[in-house]
């Protein structure tokens, strides 16, 4: 230190009292700005990356050149989303008068009967937990009873708040809360997720003082923890999976927590492979250095519940283990209520506190909302409460045997076939597939061919299957693996052989390294989705 000193005094003895000012401020500022540079949510090289990306489509021939190859995926979208409900016209005005009763049922029946794909028996992955004629009409009259309520006034519609709270409490305790636990319902997954985001976000400024909040998460978690993050203004540490297990790596989990880390995160399972974090390990991690744990059973969460008592072992994962703060689970997906419901449930209402939205001084009144949403269809809430009632814990026991059997015995045969493999260990119903012979989007392309419709995977590539109850029907399973069999037969005649159509533009995207461009790609598709056709062109499909 003294030769340091000695140094500095040497240097500056001769310098005036200005010059010295100027070159110290000079030097923290530049010191400040080199650690904000380098100490960003990517890193200096992606930043890098980013920016040569973003000056070479700043080339004009660059620059046309992408907007060509956009404005042609564009007319593609457009074309294949016409295509697809090329059988009934588009309605882009009001009709003059109203339509009749039977009239709107029929123009409704005919909209969602729309579709090549036969979901009602089993041949979609996920989407449609279950297909019972009896229980829609049920959660329709139970719908259309409570539709006009609103649980935002719970003075004027205490029955559905009542509703809502025992859906929440028997969640609970199918996830061993005990009477501290609390939640709330939400409108899906990733509300429930965004919700528990927010409420950690908002704990560890209060009570931490953390103004910089970081998650730590799985690289295969869930993208509504990347939408939560870009809501909330949270930076996410990406932790990457065991390449065996496809399960998150635990030890480096453990570096990436540090003094702005406000939450942990675990899939049980995660949606790509169907696989299950170690949540014992993550909460251990969440005690040791004090940080709340998240585990996200939104997929799997209410076949989970039943599985212990129909006969299949499941490592611990919800409020047995001491670290686990908060768990999310869609009522929506195996609690077969109808889609717009989830729930997010807590270890103690200090965490739920922050998650509510509080305002004080509105000239309005006082402004209180436990979730995203002020105003909330209270019909979601009773078809909710319905379906609970209805399957009651023998109905929902008996399901889960069904669907775990069925995805066992899919598994165990996929793995007796030549030319693929199975990601990992499937926990619950999700089943993933790979392949190191040929590119295994030619099997999606094969299954496609066969009315299938399976969920494609990058990064690698593959592709998934997540059964349902409706999968559990006599002979689809067997249907589903006849068919498998059949495809790979032809494919290894030819296993070279590159994939065609979209799943062949699917994967050219994971080989784009600009992934701007696969955003712009991205928001193409979305924007078919909302696409109407012009009056002319309406008149050219007549």
């Amino acid at each position: 230190m003294d030769t340091v000193k000695g140094f500095v005094n040497d240097t500056f003895k001769d310098q005036e009292p200005w010059k010295i000012v100027t070159i110290t401020t000079g030097s923290v500022l530049s010191a400040v700005w080199l650690w904000n540079f380098l100490h960003q949510d990517e890193s200096l090289v992606e930043r890098g990356k980013k920016k040569i990306f973003r000056l070479v489509r700043c080339l004009p021939s660059v620059r046309e050149k992408i907007q060509n190859e956009l404005d042609t995926l564009n007319c593609t979208f457009e074309r294949e989303s016409l295509e697809r409900v090329k059988d009934v016209d588009f309605v882009t005005k009001l009709p003059l008068n109203g339509l009749a009763h039977e009239q709107v049922l029929g123009e409704v029946r005919k909209y969602i009967e729309l579709g090549e794909f036969d979901w009602q028996n089993g041949k979609v992955s996920g989407a449609v937990y279950r297909y019972d004629e009896k229980l829609i009409k049920l959660l329709s009259e139970v719908y259309g009873i409570a539709s006009y309520t609103n649980p935002l006034h719970p003075d004027i519609f205490p029955g559905v708040c009542k509703m809502e709270a025992e859906v929440v409490r028997i969640s609970c305790k199918l996830f061993h809360g005990d009477e501290a636990s609390c939640g709330t319902m939400t409108t899906g997954g990733t509300e429930s997720i965004l919700l528990a985001c927010k409420a950690y976000r908002d704990y560890a400024k209060d009570v931490k003082g953390i103004k910089n909040p970081e998650m730590v998460v799985p690289s295969t978690v869930h993208s509504a923890f990347d939408k939560a993050a870009q809501y909330l203004n949270i930076r996410v540490r990406t932790v990457p999976m065991n390449p065996n297990s496809c399960t998150v790596k635990i030890n480096d989990m453990e570096r990436a927590i540090n003094k702005n880390t406000i939450m942990l995160v675990g899939s049980t399972p995660n949606f790509p492979y169907g696989t299950f974090d170690n949540i014992e390990a993550i909460s251990e991690l969440g005690v040791k250095y004090n940080v709340p744990v998240h585990v996200d059973a939104c997929l799997g969460g209410f076949l989970l519940c039943f599985m212990p008592d129909a006969g299949f072992s499941v490592p611990m994962f919800d409020f047995k283990l001491p670290g686990v703060t908060s768990i999310s689970a869609d009522t929506h997906k195996y609690g077969y209520a109808p889609k717009g419901s989830s729930v997010i449930l807590y270890r103690d209402k200090k965490y739920r506190h922050y998650q509510f939205t509080i305002t004080t001084d509105w000239p309005g009144g006082i402004y209180g909302s436990p979730t995203v949403n002020g105003s909330r269809t209270g019909g979601i809430i009773a078809a909710c409460w319905a379906s609970l009632m209805h399957f009651g814990y023998s109905g929902y026991l008996e399901s889960t045997k069904k669907i775990i059997e069925t995805t066992r015995y899919i598994e165990t045969e996929l793995r007796k076939m030549d030319g693929i493999f199975i990601f990992g260990t499937p926990a619950t119903s999700v089943i993933a597939l790979g392949s190191h012979q040929f590119h295994i989007y030619r099997l999606s392309e094969g299954l496609n061919t066969r009315g299938w419709n399976l969920n494609v995977l990058q990064f690698p590539s593959a592709i998934h299957i997540c059964v349902t109850h409706v999968h559990t029907q006599a002979g689809i399973a067997d249907e589903f693996l006849h068919d498998v069999r059949n495809i790979l037969v032809e494919i290894k005649k030819h296993p070279e052989e590159p994939v065609e159509g979209m799943f062949a533009m699917y994967g050219m995207s994971q080989t784009i390294a600009d992934r701007t461009v696969v955003e712009d790609l991205t928001r193409s598709f979305i924007d078919s989705m909302y696409f109407t056709p012009s009056e002319e062109i309406e008149e050219e499909m007549n």
